[in-house]
């Protein structure tokens, strides 16, 4: 079977490449869990489905995504290839499809979908998620608050 890969160092780098505990996943979690909140690290949300969120917070219903620049698209940060940028404009785009159809499918059983990219500040993602997380504790499966809940 012939590699996707335009050279053997290509592929033994791209291979190379954490799918999680990445540098940026783990300040964001660091300054998190210093701020005391507790989640779920490179979990499923939604049992049924494949996917997983970098950090689940199962009872607020919130799922955190840091997404790297250049496997997501970021439009200020991502450069295209030059070898095989065919593969690659193709690899790009349907990451950024699957994770629109992600987000639909959380959206859609009454979760909160946090997106950042990896070049976003660690404290300020961290204020977004906190803020999210404690505004969501204390709602109902419909999202409305719900009386004796804390």
């Amino acid at each position: 079977m012939e590699s996707w890969a335009s050279s053997p160092a290509t592929r033994n780098a791209m291979r190379a490449n954490r799918r999680r505990d990445t540098r940026p996943e783990l300040r964001v979690r660091r300054r998190a869990h210093a701020r005391g909140l507790r989640y779920r690290v490179d979990y499923r949300p939604l049992t049924s489905e494949r996917f997983k969120a970098d950090m689940v917070f199962t009872r607020a219903k919130v799922a955190v995504f840091i997404d790297g620049c250049f496997w997501h698209g970021c439009n200020q940060h991502h450069r295209p290839p030059r070898a095989n940028s065919s593969y690659w404009r193709s690899k790009i785009a349907a990451n950024i499809a699957r994770d629109n159809i992600v987000d639909a499918h959380l959206a859609a059983s009454g979760w909160v979908t946090l997106r950042f990219w990896e070049h976003d500040d660690p404290a300020a993602v961290v204020d977004r998620i906190e803020f999210t997380v404690t505004s969501r504790r204390g709602q109902g499966d419909d999202g409305r608050p719900s009386i004796g809940m804390s």
